[in-house]
């Protein structure tokens, strides 16, 4: 790391950390966290009680108590907010703030600029995830009283790096917008659309488009049924929020063996079982590529154009 890129890492991690706007996101993702954590481990500790389970550790991210949704989901849903709203206005904030053409005037390379606010928001990211989740595991193991065994912590530390992997891509995201758009209000909106469009409206679209092309009916063949359900599904993995699901599924439930549907023929004479770790890693890399690549795409994007922009004092 030269020089000017190291100033301005540490000038975005003291942005960052003396943010009220960053720290209410994090003591509300926290606290929403933690709270369907002790909700999901009071309801294990009373089943562990009555009969014994394998990966009960495990289920302390993916199982809900009560009202409030489980941690995994709590984490799909507000990882999102949380990197749109690190990066928003990262570069229009600075040219509003008349702020970019003095500090592009110091001896640094202008790349320094986007490289610093990246890597200075994935730092936080980082950081967030790993206290986040090791905080859960031994708040989990108190209210439970179980150890996890090295399998459950090796799942667990998967699930932390898809869920920085993915938080990463939003603020690939935001930053971008930041770019594109010259008002940082502009670029909220435009971030916060596009994250309702994936959230919500990509699985509209895909049964529509499904519907479509291969209705059903009571009395459809199973061929058809099958071509409804694969390209519904195909479109909706268009949305890394469902690719996230998935994966975080799949490493954190042993127990699932496919993502896709499963024909009664297919089940013949398999015998039920946890997958072993590596597979599960295979079943998941498709989808880990995938965000990993997306976010690459949107940071790239964000780099050509800033590399390109006038800017004037």
């Amino acid at each position: 790391m030269n020089r000017g890129l190291y100033v301005l890492f540490r000038k975005e991690l003291a942005d960052h950390f003396t943010s009220k706007r960053f720290i209410i996101i994090m003591l509300i993702v926290a606290a929403t966290c933690l709270a369907g954590v002790y909700s999901a481990g009071l309801g294990i500790r009373e089943a562990v009680a009555k009969e014994s389970s394998e990966f009960v550790f495990l289920r302390l991210f993916t199982s809900s108590g009560g009202s409030l949704p489980s941690f995994a989901t709590f984490i799909s849903f507000l990882g999102p907010l949380v990197g749109l709203s690190m990066g928003f206005d990262a570069i229009n904030g600075e040219r509003n703030g008349r702020t970019l053409s003095r500090l592009l005037a110091q001896p640094i390379h202008r790349d320094d600029v986007i490289n610093a606010k990246f890597l200075a928001g994935l730092f936080i990211l980082v950081m967030m995830v790993l206290t986040l989740g090791l905080a859960v595991a031994g708040f989990g193991i108190i209210l439970t009283g179980i150890p996890p065994t090295w399998e459950e912590v090796a799942r667990m530390f998967i699930f932390m790096l898809i869920t920085i992997v993915y938080i990463a891509l939003w603020l690939a995201v935001s930053q971008l917008f930041s770019l594109l758009f010259k008002q940082t209000a502009t670029s909220a909106l435009a971030c916060i659309a596009l994250w309702l469009f994936f959230v919500v409206f990509v699985n509209l679209f895909a049964g529509i488009i499904a519907d479509g092309l291969y209705p059903v009916t009571d009395q459809s063949p199973a061929g058809t049924v099958l071509k409804n359900y694969n390209l519904r599904h195909n479109i909706s993995r268009l949305s890394p929020t469902l690719l996230y699901d998935e994966a975080v599924v799949t490493i954190l439930n042993p127990g699932i063996r496919s993502l896709g549907l499963v024909l009664t023929s297919q089940v013949e004479g398999a015998i039920p079982g946890a997958l072993p770790f590596g597979q599960s890693l295979l079943l998941v890399w498709p989808h880990v590529t995938g965000i990993i690549a997306a976010t690459m795409i949107c940071f790239a994007v964000s780099y050509v154009s800033f590399m390109r922009q006038e800017i004037r004092a």
